[in-house]
């Protein structure tokens, strides 16, 4: 055995052009499968943090139905009950409830209809990062009834800035009826989402409740969870759980179903690119192993001829692809590696760009795991040596006439 791994170790070494070119173009391959499925899993996670961070939250609780209609009436059964519970939750982080209503705001410039949220300032920070996107003025405070924070377009629309005064006028829950206030503008966000941008304003959660006439209900509780993972998980029992007396429980899967839809369709490409590549690295190594037998025909002669067996002879050539293979999966692992860390560190810029529905706002950095680093390589492997049976079984059954005939 030990003198077979050598005749194959020495025929892999022979012509070194032709070794270096096929490893090389194996490694590239490898290094490539690494980076794109760094990339698909970097660009998740960043449009997940997107879409969760930035207000939605990575759960929420509503009353069911209000997710469709958006009806003020629609509120939270026995809310005050669920917001204690919800503060005993080893899962949950954080959470904060909010009222959800759409309303009009006028200036002596103009109007712009907006989606009222009215949140706890404070309970807010640790659910949405709307409090960092104040561009201009100051996020609202616990104390300020009065104080609006609003959207930069919908600042431009109205043509005001942090210390003017607004109109807000909303409709009332139980009766309909118009009621009206004065607000000065505190802040001005810019979260880089059109929809938010130019259609969202905030209020302190106490006074929207008593313009809308809801009491101490609530529209809408948003989640953070310790662990993101779990808020995607559709078999965590804290849905069904709260998801009881009228009331529906969701996570980010749910809220954002054009986003569950991209994790299912980037399984799936990347089962489709990891089977093209790895018949692209079969048929690197089938062609490699098929011309070094060519250009052996006399010395496999020879080996017949003395008795080697076709056992032995097939095994040369198997040993010959798990070492060219072994040969280009370290330079694919290095190379890979390489670029990973270059682009962990620089990112790829797709701010602006918006796909699912989620709007991209932070550099995408591809994220390294050790499926990469040892589920590939492993399976190049196994694809070099699937691929070599054909040119094994070929060598095995020469006959020293026919590798004779063959090689003048």
């Amino acid at each position: 055995m030990k003198l077979i791994f050598k005749l194959a170790w020495r025929n892999v070494l022979r012509n070194r052009r032709r070794t270096l070119l096929s490893g090389f173009a194996v490694g590239i391959t490898l290094a490539s499968l690494i980076f794109i499925d760094g990339l698909y899993t970097g660009m998740l996670e960043s449009m997940i943090r997107t879409a969760t961070d930035s207000f939605l939250g990575q759960g929420q609780i509503h009353a069911e139905g209000f997710r469709d209609t958006f009806e003020i009436e629609s509120t939270i059964n026995s809310s005050e009950e669920i917001l204690r519970s919800l503060g005993s939750e080893d899962l949950i982080e954080g959470f904060s409830p909010r009222t959800v209503s759409p309303a009009m705001l006028s200036s002596a410039a103009g109007v712009n209809s907006v989606l009222l949220y009215g949140i706890d300032p404070e309970l807010e920070k640790d659910i949405s990062i709307i409090d960092e996107a104040v561009r201009k003025g100051e996020y609202i405070s616990s104390e300020g009834l009065n104080q609006i924070m609003i959207g930069s377009k919908i600042a431009e629309t109205l043509e005001v800035g942090p210390g003017d005064r607004l109109v807000l006028t909303i409709a009332q829950a139980a009766t309909g009826e118009l009621s009206q206030d004065l607000f000065r503008v505190k802040g001005i966000f810019k979260l880089d989402i059109r929809e938010v941008d130019s259609g969202m304003a905030f209020i302190h959660i106490k006074k929207s409740r008593d313009l809308i006439g809801l009491g101490q209900a609530t529209h809408e509780i948003a989640l953070r969870f310790n662990d993101i993972a779990v808020a995607g998980d559709r078999s965590v029992g804290l849905w069904k759980e709260y998801s009881q007396g009228g009331n529906e429980a969701v996570g980010w899967r749910d809220l954002i179903p054009q986003l569950d839809g991209v994790i299912d369709m980037t399984e799936l490409s990347t089962v489709i690119t990891s089977s093209l590549v790895f018949c692209i690295v079969a048929v690197i190594i089938m062609h490699a192993l098929f011309m070094s037998l060519y250009e052996r025909m006399f010395e496999f002669g020879i080996l017949r001829a003395v008795g080697t067996r076709p056992l032995n002879m097939a095994l040369i050539i198997l040993l010959e692809a798990a070492s060219l293979s072994f040969i280009s999966i370290l330079f694919g692992l290095a190379l890979g590696f390489l670029v990973m860390q270059i682009f962990t560190i620089y990112g790829i810029n797709y701010k602006g760009i918006e796909f699912a529905g989620v709007t991209i706002t932070e550099l995408i950095y591809p994220v390294m795991n050790l499926k990469q680093f040892t589920i590939f390589p492993a399976l190049i492997m196994i694809f070099s040596l699937v691929a070599a049976i054909y040119p094994a079984v070929f060598a095995a059954r020469l006959t020293p006439a026919q590798a004779m005939q063959r090689s003048i």
